[in-house]
């Protein structure tokens, strides 16, 4: 069974006319987790039942944890999920509202990540975030409906943590004979972690994360990514916080979709001076979430960055 729904992708009159591209969305948002992470994590639990797991464990602040317990549901499979104390209350209810154990450990993700390897038992299966070829390949079927749904882009936008969508997005590109597309990677300053390993030719440890972006919240991309940018055209963007609420703003007020900021940067990448944009005349923009994120604290955000 697939734990993933096809979801559509839609023009984006008013980004088009804004950019002067032809600017197209695909709403990952619409995933029954509220995110890409459903794919990859949905598929790899699919795997990983298969070979006889009788458990799953994941460490997540998120939307990933989410996903590991809507997938155990499915497949009707325990699951705990450890997250950071820096997990929101409303990102703890949803994993349990799946049925999902959680438990709160360390300050932060890497911290709750050694504490969920602790866990591990022989029947147990370990649902990595991001690192994981079988998250990859799931997410790499978000492109394979974009090759069914449409035109061939010039170029896709999606937002980078660890790398596993980033991953997942070239994967899927390269499997559909799109390998000539090339990629811009979004991420939020204070949660740049692709941006800091690209420039340093090595994967870089951030010394936290300052972003309100905290589903990119990875402070160590993972290697493949690193690796992909040597092998695929891609390019970084980096953006303030600002630009990512007012294009989370701006997603909400021309398509009625309230987006969290990991997603609302690919949309403030739109507006950047990328020279991939600047060339690209079809441009697709991966949606790629929306647990991380109430109307409340929208508002709260935006009055915050108004002052």
């Amino acid at each position: 069974m697939a734990i993933h729904i096809e979801t559509p992708v839609i023009a984006s009159r008013a980004l088009s006319l804004r950019t002067g591209k032809d600017v197209r969305l695909k709403l990952e948002t619409l995933q029954p987790s509220g995110s890409f992470k459903t794919r990859g994590i949905g598929h790899a639990c699919e795997i990983y039942r298969s070979r006889g797991a009788k458990r799953f464990i994941s460490s997540s602040g998120g939307n990933a944890g989410y996903a590991v317990a809507y997938a155990g549901r499915m497949l009707q499979t325990p699951v705990t999920v450890v997250v950071p104390a820096s997990t929101s209350q409303r990102a703890q209810d949803l994993i349990r509202s799946e049925g999902a154990e959680v438990i709160v450990h360390g300050a932060s993700w890497m911290e709750a990540h050694a504490h969920a390897q602790q866990l591990m038992t022989a029947s147990d299966a370990f649902l990595h975030p991001f690192d994981d070829p079988l998250l990859w390949t799931g997410h790499a079927t978000m492109i394979d409906e974009l090759a069914r749904q449409g035109e061939r882009p010039d170029l896709v936008i999606c937002s980078v943590g660890g790398g596993g969508l980033l991953c997942g997005v070239v994967e899927g590109l390269q499997r559909n004979g799109w390998g000539a597309v090339p990629v811009l990677a979004a991420e939020t300053a204070g949660a740049e972690s692709l941006a800091k390993a690209m420039e340093a030719g090595a994967p870089t440890l951030l010394p936290g994360i300052t972003s309100i972006a905290t589903s990119l919240g990875a402070r160590q991309v993972c290697d493949r990514a690193l690796a992909l940018t040597r092998e695929h055209r891609i390019e970084s963007v980096v953006v303030p916080d600002a630009a990512s609420v007012a294009a989370c703003e701006e997603v909400l007020l021309e398509h009625r979709m309230l987006v969290e900021p990991a997603c609302g940067a690919s949309v403030a990448a739109l507006h950047s001076a990328s020279p991939l944009l600047q060339q690209a005349q079809s441009v697709v923009v991966i949606l790629c979430g929306s647990v991380g994120i109430t109307a409340r604290q929208l508002a709260q955000w935006s009055a915050e960055f108004a002052s």
